[in-house]
């Protein structure tokens, strides 16, 4: 039987921005990353006598969560980013792409169209806590 093994810290996530440059992520700071399609590639519709007609639909819009802690230094990035964003001209706003790697699957993700779906909420308490900012990408592959 084959044994396989995966690793968070084989993991990296590059986020750039051409007017703000890029920030690498290897799991310093970082709780996860999720990156989710926003919609299905398929719809059926049933006609009355049942006969079904399928349509694929080519959307590769999504999300992407990135929850860290509050003292990383991706969250002081992706704070930087959203400060000039929100300054930029409006040109600037969807211009930042993104590559997750995760070797010991095999799998790159590339990324394009992000921007910054909100600041994340922060709670101020007696420990340091993780923020999760929530990115969209128009485009997501792989």
């Amino acid at each position: 039987m084959a044994t396989t093994t995966y690793s968070f810290s084989d993991v990296s996530l590059v986020l750039s921005h051409p007017s703000v440059g890029k920030c690498t992520i290897t799991g310093e700071g970082v709780g996860s990353v999720t990156v989710s399609r926003a919609n299905d590639n398929t719809q059926h519709d049933v006609a009355a006598d049942g006969s079904v007609m399928v349509s694929k639909i080519h959307t590769k819009n999504g999300t992407i969560a990135i929850a860290i802690q509050q003292t990383s230094s991706a969250h002081v990035w992706l704070k930087k980013l959203m400060s000039y964003l929100l300054t930029a001209p409006t040109s600037e706003w969807a211009k930042a792409s993104a590559v997750l790697k995760n070797p010991s699957l095999g799998e790159t993700i590339n990324m394009s169209g992000i921007s910054p779906q909100k600041r994340p909420d922060a709670a101020y308490q007696q420990t340091g806590q993780q923020v999760t900012w929530n990115l969209m990408a128009a485009t997501i592959n792989g």
